[in-house]
């Protein structure tokens, strides 16, 4: 007796991928501001591709947090309000406090050194947007050290929305952000490779807490 197969074939990667990347690039390169439309006809004709595609890229986009539907505007950026900020302040410092606690455990100098790397991307950024990455690519390489794949992967479920978050902070202080938070990380990875618990996790909190006030303020 024949029987179905257990799972269906596999397909390769679609157009809505390509679509849903290249408007994650629009928004974290600032082309599609925090409150935008991402209207499916404009879109479509921009990429030379049809509707679907599109309705489907920005129903992925919405499941990563960096889009938003409602029946009566469509489509929008997301455009943080002070209750996503503080869930998301929340959510971060929790994984970001294991995080620091294992790489003061776990690390390998090889580890700080990966750390130190996106430090000197920070010197070297051209902009605020490139900040904003180099931003990032620091605490990837902080949960890298951690050593703890469920940690990374949890950390890789909010990274994009962190990116929205650090987008809507330098909106509204980029000189303030391009010039304080090179030296910031440089402060952070120096006393991560003290391997002080304590110290280290004060200083990200506090790293945290100026973000945070800033778009609250």
């Amino acid at each position: 007796m024949n029987h179905p197969p257990a799972v269906a074939p596999a397909r390769r990667r679609g157009l809505a991928d390509e679509v849903a990347d290249r408007i994650r690039e629009a928004i974290f390169n600032g082309g599609y501001a925090p409150g935008t439309q991402l209207r499916e006809v404009e879109l479509s004709a921009a990429m030379d591709v049809s509707r679907g595609p599109v309705r489907e890229a920005l129903l992925r986009l919405e499941r990563e947090g960096l889009v938003r539907s409602e029946w009566h505007r469509g489509a929008t950026v997301t455009d943080l309000t002070a209750e996503d900020v503080a869930e998301l302040d929340s959510l971060r410092g929790a994984l970001e406090a294991l995080a620091v606690q294992l790489v003061t455990e776990h690390a390998t100098d090889a580890d700080f050194d990966r750390i130190d790397q996106a430090v000197t991307l920070m010197d070297r950024a051209a902009d605020a947007h490139e900040m904003v990455r180099a931003d990032l690519a620091f605490h990837d390489a902080v949960y890298a050290a951690a050593h703890h794949r469920r940690l990374a992967e949890a950390w890789a479920a909010i990274r994009n929305q962190v990116h929205l978050f650090l987008l809507t902070r330098i909106t509204l202080s980029a000189r303030d952000y391009l010039a304080h938070i090179p030296a910031e990380h440089r402060e952070l990875i120096r006393i991560l490779r003290t391997r002080d618990a304590g110290s280290a996790l004060a200083a990200f909190a506090e790293h945290r807490r100026h973000a945070f006030e800033i778009l609250n303020s």
